[in-house]
């Protein structure tokens, strides 16, 4: 009865697998795989979550894909040597874990911070990506925050990391729909995170240019997006004319956290459409 029930479970919700491999200057990278089929889909946190971000999705996708989540170093259970943050070593990291799989078939979804880093993977690999997918990222990549600005909120960061990114994420994240449980949830990971390594990884988001990336990106952009913030289809279509986006109603920057369902289904459309 018992090794029944297990076979009954593994049919619907297939149990995960968790593993390292070392990135190319050695930090440990963890992730997480489950489930089978193609393409895979390589989930891609963003900035001071981990692979759990996805904890909605993961089940559900794992019923006809195989699914992998990646705690980018820095982050989860990964580790946090690395002397440079960069978009393009994160890139390669993502780039690792789909070697050491041997994915030959993948769909990014990179949320935040993890859509840029899509883009450097898909470079790295572009033999093996066959669509990314953004979320409440790349809203307007000719938009860039002024210097002078980001001086600022870098120094008040550094004399009050807690309060300050607890008020910059209230206000340029969150909806007036974002439920309580996910405000709750992502300020208290991201103020529990270490200063220095966290504004560090910040400022290499804000350096980083996507445009030269989406430049080179070939395979179909397909966006899910919250409408906290307009997305400017016209000004990324300009430099991927491939770029596609869906958007979701009252949601903030974490639309697979605040109305999962819907990301779900817009996932699965998307995934439906793309050729075979």
């Amino acid at each position: 009865m018992f090794l029944g029930i297990l076979l009954f479970l593994s049919l619907i919700a297939p149990f995960p697998q968790s593993d390292r491999v070392n990135a190319s200057d050695g930090v440990p990278i963890h992730y997480t795989v489950q489930g089978k089929g193609e393409p895979a889909l390589v989930f891609i946190h963003c900035w001071s979550c981990d692979g759990n971000l996805w904890e909605n999705q993961v089940p559900e996708f794992a019923k006809k894909h195989r699914v992998v989540t990646i705690d980018l170093p820095g982050h989860g259970q990964s580790g946090q040597g690395r002397k440079t943050w960069s978009i393009e070593s994160y890139g390669d990291d993502v780039k690792t874990v789909v070697t050491k799989l041997d994915l030959k078939r993948v769909v990014l979804v990179g949320s935040s911070m993890g859509a840029p880093i899509a883009l450097e993977a898909t470079r790295r690999m572009p033999e093996r990506v066959r669509a990314i997918v953004p979320v409440d990222s790349l809203l307007d990549v000719d938009q860039k925050v002024p210097p002078e600005q980001l001086e600022v909120v870098w120094k008040q960061l550094e004399a009050d990391y807690k309060g300050a990114l607890t008020a910059l994420t209230n206000q340029f994240f969150f909806s007036p729909h974002t439920p309580a449980a996910v405000k709750e949830r992502v300020l208290r990971e991201a103020t529990s995170r270490p200063p220095e390594m966290a504004i560090a990884i910040l400022k290499a988001i804000f350096a980083y240019d996507a445009i030269p990336a989406l430049r080179e990106t070939k395979v179909p952009i397909h966006a899910i997006n919250g409408d906290r913030s307009p997305t400017n289809l016209e000004a990324n279509r300009k430099y991927a004319p491939q770029f596609d986006a869906v958007i979701i109603k009252d949601s903030g920057h974490y639309p697979m956290l605040e109305n999962p369902a819907r990301f779900n289904q817009l996932l699965t459309e998307i995934l439906s459409k793309l050729p075979k």
